[in-house]
């Protein structure tokens, strides 16, 4: 078991204070802090702190010995890629309304660029993998999220509230098939609306939208949502398009689960995020990135209705494990009094939230973390006890692959 350095992410929609205070570094940042990577990702690979205090990168380390790394089970399925990628993400403003595609369309939309010479560095470039990315966040704060399509008559009874003239047609729409391929043929219609029809249908929903936030409406959350969005993102279909999906907001523990095919945006919060180890995003507005809407709607998911929202299946005392179908990870949160024995036949990367802990193995090797470090366990390594070090309680979180 040895610490982990990682690498911090400085996108544009990211926090100053957030991450900057996890890692007990200066506040504010100089610059956004948006994603703090743990795994073996090609782009800002982990750095693996060994006894002696020298470095190497965990993508080199995996490469060199992957069984004794990953485990020969997950060797022989991923070859010496780590399957799973580990992050905090903190969000200070709207991330792009996205979705992924499954381990089939990632393998047919990867071949076909291929195919057709598209340079995997290209900004137009969709496919940058044939892999799958399905992804879960659980949240660490308050974290905001449109996740998934509403159920129809939801959406219905929040078009009809906003009562803006040029919206009638488009209600009408979803009141006449009131499913996902109602919602499907809505959708296509909002996305792919001509700039002339966009520019005067928008201002009439954000002014809807302004007068239900000032009368304490029953949307008021959602019609706020709207007009941030149109404000930080003025003439963008993707405000449009907001409006058909679920506005979640998720407390500390709380996770969401997010498959492939769901169209998700996060909006602000910071959480810990773990999700398979490809670059595969298609996106449809609040972005300034590559939008591909066609090869979007090729891959999205219109089956409706509330998200499910996971507090974790308590396995032991203050160990919780977000359990989901995906074979390249599976999530656990530790909230820790005493001692927790941890053991999986593969890797594992843990992460100190609050507190701070230590982690002995039977060899009688130890390790502290403080809030912030992270640690990578290869799957050599022993079973390890984890207990609270000078602290009542403590807080880790623990990426693994899934148990498939």
């Amino acid at each position: 078991m040895d610490l982990l350095h990682n690498a911090v992410r400085p996108y544009a929609w990211g926090s100053r204070t957030a991450i900057a205070e996890l890692l007990g570094k200066e506040v504010p940042a100089p610059h956004p802090e948006a994603e703090l990577w743990m795994g073996a990702h090609p782009g800002d690979p982990s750095r693996v702190v060994g006894a002696d205090g020298a470095e190497r990168s965990l993508l080199e380390l995996l490469s060199v010995d992957p069984d004794g790394q990953l485990g020969p089970r997950l060797a022989e399925r991923w070859g010496s890629r780590l399957p799973f990628l580990l992050k905090v993400l903190a969000a200070e403003e709207a991330l792009s309304l996205q979705a992924h595609p499954s381990a089939r369309q990632a393998a047919e939309g990867f071949a076909a660029e291929e195919a057709a010479g598209v340079p995997r560095d290209a900004a137009v470039r969709n496919y940058k993998d044939p892999a799958a990315k399905p992804e879960l966040i659980c949240a660490l704060t308050e974290f905001h999220a449109l996740a998934g399509f509403r159920e129809p008559s939801r959406t219905v009874a929040l078009l009809r509230t906003l009562d803006a003239p040029a919206l009638a047609p488009y209600t009408e729409m979803l009141v006449a098939q009131p499913d996902s391929s109602g919602l499907r043929a809505l959708f296509t219609m909002l996305i792919t609306l001509p700039q002339t029809s966009l520019s005067s249908l928008l201002p009439q929903v954000l002014d809807a939208c302004v007068l239900h936030v000032k009368e304490h409406g029953e949307f008021d959350l959602e019609c706020r949502t709207i007009l941030e969005l149109g404000e930080s993102y003025p003439g963008d279909a993707g405000v449009l398009a907001a409006l058909l999906l679920n506005r979640i907001v998720l407390q500390p523990g709380e996770a969401i689960h997010l498959p492939a095919g769901n169209l998700h945006a996060y909006l602000r919060g910071t959480g810990i995020e773990i999700l398979a180890n490809s670059d595969n995003v298609l996106r449809c507005g609040l972005t300034p990135k590559h939008v591909d809407v066609p090869e979007l709607l090729r891959v999205l998911d219109f089956r409706c209705g509330d998200m499910d929202v996971m507090t974790g299946e308590e396995i032991s005392p203050g160990v919780r494990v977000y359990r989901t179908p995906a074979p390249e990870f599976e999530l656990s949160r530790l909230d820790l009094t005493g001692e927790a024995r941890i053991n999986h036949d593969g890797p594992q990367i843990l992460i100190c939230t609050s507190g701070a802990a230590v982690l002995t193995n039977v060899r009688g090797d130890e390790l502290r973390l403080t809030r912030g470090q992270s640690v990578w366990l290869p799957a050599s390594d022993p079973a390890v006890i984890v207990r609270p070090d000078g602290v009542e309680s403590a807080q880790l979180f623990r990426a693994t692959a899934g148990t498939d």
